[in-house]
Order: structure tokens, then sequence, then C-alpha cells
């Protein structure tokens, strides 16, 4: 940990969405919380540095976390960033106002309080905003009475640098003693000519991935030149990478020009057939897959389930060029996630993981102007 730098605890870490944007911003990413093992792990190879905890949230209280964690009151730690799980508040699941997680938004107030920060920012997704859930989001606002907080803020990822439609709700606050912040500081983080798209989003990735071995695959040569040459979301997808952050050997392979997440997913001639056919931007009835269109955003990538949900995998969508689904590479690009960060494996926990984070890119402008506002 850089005692010179603020420091953030990333809370639902998963595979470190938010902590790369924290990263990025200027901060240090002391200490990272997540239940999921397989989420955990990919954090703790892209954040070597970073104290990792694989803790149920739901089960630990607030005293006990503190304790868990090497914590006091009144820490260090500048800010407290994270993602409580949605699937109880999305439109896509049943909506149930009593699912058990709907607790953890609570209880991520809860932490705040006990954590003591200068500021906090909590992401989840628009369904939270419901009127049944009205008291849910009053309880653990209740938690953080002597904070300011802003209005919730929808944040549309396109418009923060990103290349997805991908929409989210921020929850953010602070310590009027410690640091002042305003809504038009975050609406003003918006990029006005953001004119990134799938077409320019997946610029260099490997096309063909029959020439891809185990899960790796060569990026386009004409692709690697000066990053000053680059966009701004090409700089992010090709390096900036933090002091301290990065798995070693990924990276020193990146650098070779190889890219890892390349994983080929086998379709039948009948289905590559009626993928070819598709047009951009339609959905295939059967798979219920859509086919990107090379001009415009990617939908929302989703998650799939979880292992106590049956493991099922997200519908993925058609790559523009050839019929096949896109890999978890090309959805991390999409995403905003760099080629260096690593995944897990295998599809399904990549795929998840990439779903249920936040983009990288949006994250890094608006903690970029909470950073700011502190230093």
């Amino acid at each position: 940990m850089n005692s010179k730098k603020p420091t953030v605890i990333d809370l639902f870490a998963g595979a470190g969405g938010l902590s790369l944007g924290a990263a990025r911003a200027g901060f240090d990413v002391a200490y990272a919380v997540d239940f999921d093992k397989r989420a955990l792990e990919t954090h703790e190879k892209n954040f070597p540095k970073s104290k990792h905890f694989q803790l149920n949230l739901e089960t630990v209280n607030p005293a006990e976390f503190l304790h868990i964690c090497g914590l006091k009151e009144n820490s260090n730690i500048t800010g407290v960033i994270g993602g409580p799980p949605c699937q109880g508040f999305s439109a896509i699941g049943h909506g149930c106002v009593n699912d058990n997680r709907n607790s953890l938004f609570i209880r991520f107030f809860q932490l705040v309080k006990e954590i003591n920060p200068a500021f906090f920012v909590a992401e989840n997704v628009t369904g939270i905003m419901q009127s049944k859930y009205d008291s849910i989001r009053s309880n653990a606002f209740k938690e953080v009475e002597n904070y300011t907080i802003l209005p919730p803020l929808k944040i549309k990822a396109n418009e923060y640098g990103a290349p997805t439609s991908r929409t989210r709700i921020f929850f953010i606050g602070y310590d009027p003693e410690r640091m002042q912040l305003n809504e038009n500081d975050i609406i003003n983080a918006k990029m006005p000519h953001n004119k990134i798209n799938v077409k320019n989003a997946l610029q260099g990735l490997p096309v063909d991935i029959s020439k891809c071995q185990n899960g790796k695959g060569v990026i386009d040569s004409k692709y690697i030149k000066n990053s000053e040459e680059l966009s701004y979301f090409h700089r992010r997808a090709q390096g900036l990478i933090p002091k301290g952050i990065g798995h070693r050997e990924t990276i020193k392979d990146y650098k070779k020009g190889v890219v890892t997440g390349c994983f080929p997913t086998a379709h039948s001639t009948k289905i590559k057939q009626r993928y070819k056919q598709l047009e951009f931007g339609k959905m295939d009835p059967i798979s219920k897959s859509t086919k990107l269109d090379p001009t415009g955003l990617c939908p929302t990538l989703r998650a799939g389930t979880g292992p106590e949900k049956g493991s099922y995998q997200a519908v993925r969508p058609i790559h523009y060029k050839i019929p096949r689904v896109i890999t978890p590479r090309e959805a991390a690009r999409l995403q905003g996630f760099p080629d260096w960060f690593i995944f897990q494996p295998t599809i399904w926990h990549s795929f998840r993981q990439i779903g249920n984070s936040v983009s990288p890119i949006v994250a890094e402008r608006l903690l970029s102007v909470i950073y700011h506002k502190l230093t």
C-alpha cells in the first residue's frame, strides 16, 4: 500500500472494474472484498499489492469486518467504492423486494459509516430506483446522515468514453468537512465528442479464432504503435498500467503482442449460416443473441447466473464480421477493460466477471473528479 496516495477499499469488488478506474484516477486500491472466490482470484492477479478478503458481507457485521480486515475507526481509508449485488433490483430478474441480496445495499452504507471515509461511490442497476425499493434506499442513506449525498446519477457508459450503452445508477456521497463535490462535477466528466463504436473498439483483436491456441491470440501488428497516436479509448485498451497493477506474466506476453481470453465457441454450420444472414442490430430468434452493429454501441453485456441459480451462461452478442458469438477478450474490450487485464481461464467465469463489472473507463472518469477534489 502506497501511503502517499489517497486509499480506497473496494467492497463487492468482483474482477476489479471500479478498482482499475480508481487506480488510474490516482488512488491506491488498498483492500478488496468479495464473496465470489473466482472473482477475488481474478482481482488478486490484477491487483497483487492489494489486501484481499473473501467475505460474505451479509453475515459479517461492520464491527467484525473492521477486525477481520485489520481496520480501526478513523482509519486512513479515503474512499469506499463498490457495486452491491444488483440481481434483486434487476429488471430481468424477479424484482422481489424481499430478496436477501437487497440487504447488501444497506450493508454497504453501514460499512461506510464504520470505516468513516471522506467519500463513497456505490453502483447499481437502474431498477433500484423503482418506488418499491424506496424503503431500502432510505434505510441505507440513514446510515450516512453526516454525509452529503448527491442525487442518484444515471450514468450512460458511452457518454463517459466506453463503447457500450450500459446504463447504471451511481450513489456518491462525501464528508463536507473533508471535501466538496456537486452533481455538475460528475456531469461535466462526460466526453462531449466520444465517437467510439463497436468496430473501432475491437480494432486489432484476433478475428479468426481458429488460429488462437489455449485462449491466446495475437494482436494485429498494425495496431501496436505509439500510444500517443491512439484515441482516448485505445490508449486505455493498450496500456496506462498503474504502478503495481497487473499480472506480470500476462503483461509480459501482451508486450509481445499476445492477448488472453480468445476462447472459441463451437457453432454448427446451420447456426453459422443463420448468424451470417442476420442483419446488424437484429436478434437471432433462437439463441436470442443480437448481432453487433459495427457503427453502433455494444448492448449491455449480461453476467449469466451463479451456481446457486444453475450456472447458466449469459446470452452473448454475435460478432459483426464473422458468424460467431464474441470471445471474452472482445467482451472485455467492449466493457472498457484493457487487453493486459486477465480474467478466469473459462468462458463462463470470464463473462460473469465482465458482465458484473463497472466499466473501468467510466470508473476512471468519475473517480478522477473525486481525486482532484481531494488533492
